[in-house]
């Protein structure tokens, strides 16, 4: 949890992401006085993080580069996101340079001890539009996933950060809990020893064993001379006793200073106590081991990584004037590499539509050069649940036709019709007008030469629906707007459609 860690198998992986030392204390704490807490990741390279959706190590966190702005046209790095290094933070900065999405002009690498990369801006850009265009087309932003997947009793398991901390937790206990019951058995020990010398010396014990002749014999002396104080050791005097005691030097007796010993003996005999106190507390105790941890360490482990929320950047947004597509109508080319007659801006990362004037119409990416086929009717930007208004006429019925409809799903680069064969688009536009105002073709015994219509009176289709009869007469003209050759003073009847 501290350091991190990732691994890979077949059909699973895991990811766990590097945590604050002081801060995985405090959640130690937290669940040992069973209380909520809330881990996220930190990294040593710093920078800023988003990990609103890090589902306690299952989800995913957003990672930023910092910045700073120097002055209003200069950017400095100061810290690199996890995952990248200031190479290749460059690398990709360069690649997004040369693919024009930022507004970069010339970068710096003044890097030595701590980070530094300088971007000088291009002349009339925004700082805050930079940095955002940096987060959107380079690692200056990255999104890592994250999986705790642990392997227990040798099989791997889904787990999350909370759990895998509560059971290191439990071990860190348990740990605490063998080496106080390790040292109490070392304490006991060494009072044993100490009493056994004190004895054997205080007691004038060694003097039984100076006319043995056998090992035997020196032994069963040292044990008839320890009877009367048996009450005062332990446990049983052992062969290793013993053999300790025979180990004693004649200066050590000479020289032995019984005060002292009671000393080391009452020092032992409260060490013991204290253990045992620990022993009988031992969550407090762990508690504040923990603790005096925190009170170490925390100067030399603080938090590198600003936790915050991230503002989702909109690209398309961000590119909306990124491509100037223009149309040449002579040659029937289209994109944003035509210098025709300009018609709108776009992003490389929308969509377009492109109606010909026979009725077809297909949904490409911003190309370069496209050509439409049997001349443009319309161009603009395909979405799916754009309304689009159409007039066309039908020429084998003779008929005029209204309708509303939609674009609704679609495969780019696959040829749709929008009208029957044979028909001709005479307008198409997005939205829809208020109005239709319709002059018609002079014929003989004609009483209507215009008709005004109203397409919201007609509900929205699909692109294939035929639509809405609007009249057999022949049309000669067509606006969305009452136009310049339209009559006020002819009586004008509302259109109906059929």
């Amino acid at each position: 949890l501290m350091l991190g860690a990732e691994g890979i198998a077949v059909g699973m992986s895991t990811r766990v992401l590097s945590h604050n030392f002081i801060e995985l204390l405090e959640a130690q704490i937290a669940i040992l006085q069973k209380k909520p807490f809330k881990l996220l990741p930190d990294f040593f390279q710093g920078g800023l993080m988003d990990a609103s959706e890090y589902d306690d190590g299952n989800g995913k966190v957003r990672v930023r580069a910092r910045f700073q702005k120097a002055d209003a046209a200069r950017l400095v790095i100061t810290e690199v996101p996890v995952g990248t290094t200031t190479e290749s933070l460059i690398s990709s900065i360069e690649d997004a340079v040369r693919k024009k999405k930022v507004p970069v002009r010339a970068i710096n690498d003044f890097t030595s001890e701590k980070v530094e990369i300088e971007l000088l801006l291009s002349p009339g850009t925004s700082p805050d539009k930079a940095i955002k265009a940096l987060y959107a087309f380079t690692t200056c932003e990255n999104s890592i996933s994250v999986r705790a997947v642990v392997i227990r009793k040798n099989r791997p398991v889904d787990s999350n950060v909370s759990d895998i901390l509560r059971e290191n937790t439990e071990q860190c206990v348990d740990i605490i809990h063998r080496e106080l019951e390790l040292r109490k058995k070392n304490l006991n020990e060494a009072l044993q020893q100490k009493t056994l010398v004190q004895l054997f010396i205080e007691k004038r014990i060694y003097k039984r064993i100076e006319e043995c002749k056998t090992s035997e014999a020196v032994q069963e002396a040292i044990l008839t001379g320890f009877e009367p104080y048996l009450k005062q050791l332990l446990r049983p005097i052992s062969d290793e006793d013993i053999e300790m005691l025979l180990s004693v030097r004649i200066r050590r007796i000479s020289l032995f200073d019984i005060n002292k010993s009671r000393q080391e003996i009452e020092a032992i005999l409260a060490e013991l106590a204290e253990v045992e106190k620990h022993l009988a507390k031992l969550i407090p105790y762990v508690i504040k081991y923990l603790k005096e941890l925190i009170k170490t360490y925390s100067a030399s482990y603080p938090r590198c990584t600003e936790v915050t929320t991230f503002t989702n950047i909109e690209v398309r947004e961000l590119t909306s004037r990124e491509l100037k597509i223009g149309y040449d109508a002579e040659r029937g080319f289209v994109g944003h590499g035509v210098g025709g007659d300009p018609l709108f801006e776009c992003s490389s990362y929308d969509k377009l539509v492109f109606f010909s004037k026979d009725g077809r119409y297909r949904v490409i990416p911003p190309p370069e050069r496209h050509f439409v086929d049997g001349g443009m009717a319309f161009c603009g930007k395909a979405e799916r649940d754009q309304e689009y208004t159409m007039v066309y006429a039908d020429k084998e019925s003779g008929f005029s036709y209204l309708k509303r409809f939609s674009l609704g799903g679609f495969i780019l680069d696959k040829e749709y019709r929008a009208t029957p064969e044979g028909s001709e688009i005479l307008l198409i536009q997005a939205g829809v007008p208020e109005s239709i105002y319709v002059k018609y073709k002079p014929a003989k015994a004609q009483r209507i030469h215009q008709q005004v219509f109203q397409p919201a009176d007609i509900p929205v289709k699909g692109a294939k629906a035929r639509g809405n009869q609007m009249t057999a007469k022949r049309i000669a003209n067509l606006a969305t707007s009452k136009p310049r050759w339209w009559n006020d003073d002819e009586e004008t009847l509302k259109g109906h459609l059929l």
